[in-house]
């Protein structure tokens, strides 16, 4: 297992996608993106006039499988961060995971976050809340470009993953595997079970995950006087598996522990030790820190 002292580095590769020009922003709606998800949302509710305890189990489930191991776990510390090792078929179930979530394929995923920080809270981030806090929540994804589909341009900003063919597939077609699920639970328990498992699950997940965009970039405290506006937020933490503990990943972006203090509940680094223990991951790295409550300082 490893330990960092010190974030890692970005090359300075400027996005033509990004706009830096605040007004420009919210010049072209992607209306598609829009449609989705609100049809989406009107599911969503749709679901609490199903409710059973099959549904909400089952949705609890993949909730769990999409942004803990899929997010959390794939996507940002393994695909992103390469804060840790693993067999590349356990890589690719996780990344199957993250398609789950409606999130993007692993390409548009990862160039995206590797953009974030090296512009973070700067006029080239895609996420800033410098922006408005509705930027940074979803105003990005509803008004920027639509580059899910778009392997070949996201390519240029992770180029790791796009040596890899699967990973152009997937990122191409992200769709495919929420689709088949989506079908198959219609089969198992119908409408009800959709509306649950897919609908609500998904639109719960986007907004915790655009949370970490927006609500760690505004509230919460800073442990580590980084060059950005993260900080550590622990209700963000509670509902994402561990990723509100946003400042200590910016301070050390490759560690694949977040919650660096004993109180900083942290569920995926808590799976990731498991995982380590039964031979399954290994070269975890982490950072550590000696003595938190010494080095708060105030938001």
């Amino acid at each position: 297992m490893h330990t960092l002292t010190s974030p890692s580095s970005t090359p300075d590769r400027t996005p033509e996608f990004a706009r830096a020009d605040n007004g420009s922003r919210y010049s072209r709606l992607s209306v598609l993106t829009c449609v989705v998800l609100v049809w989406f949302h009107v599911q969503a509710v749709a679901a609490f006039w199903s409710f059973t305890w099959t549904n909400l189990i089952v949705a609890l489930a993949l909730f769990w499988v999409g942004g803990g191991l899929g997010i959390s776990m794939g996507y940002h510390r393994l695909h992103t961060h390469r804060g840790f090792k693993t067999f590349k078929w356990f890589e690719y179930f996780l990344a199957i995971c993250g398609t789950l979530t409606l999130e993007g394929g692993p390409i548009f995923w990862v160039a995206t976050h590797r953009l974030h920080h090296q512009y973070s809270d700067k006029p080239l981030d895609p996420h800033t809340p410098r922006v408005s806090g509705f930027w940074a929540h979803m105003g990005w994804i509803m008004f920027g470009e639509a580059q899910h589909n778009d392997t070949v341009r996201m390519a240029r900003y992770a180029p790791d993953l796009a040596k890899d063919p699967f990973y152009r597939w997937l990122t191409t077609y992200h769709w495919v595997p929420l689709t088949v699920l989506g079908f198959s639970l219609l089969a198992i328990g119908g409408w009800g079970l959709v509306n649950w498992a897919i609908f609500l699950r998904v639109v719960v997940g986007l907004h915790t995950t655009w949370l970490v965009n927006s609500a760690t970039h505004m509230w919460g405290r800073r442990r580590f006087a980084t060059t950005d506006d993260s900080r550590n937020n622990w209700w963000v933490a509670l509902i994402t598996f561990g990723e509100g503990w946003h400042n200590n990943h910016h301070a050390h972006p490759t560690s694949a522990r977040h919650g660096l203090a004993w109180y900083e509940f942290d569920p995926t680094w808590i799976a990731l030790r498991l995982l380590r223990a039964v031979g399954l991951v290994w070269d975890v790295r982490r950072a550590k820190v000696s003595d938190a409550s010494q080095e708060e300082v105030a938001a």
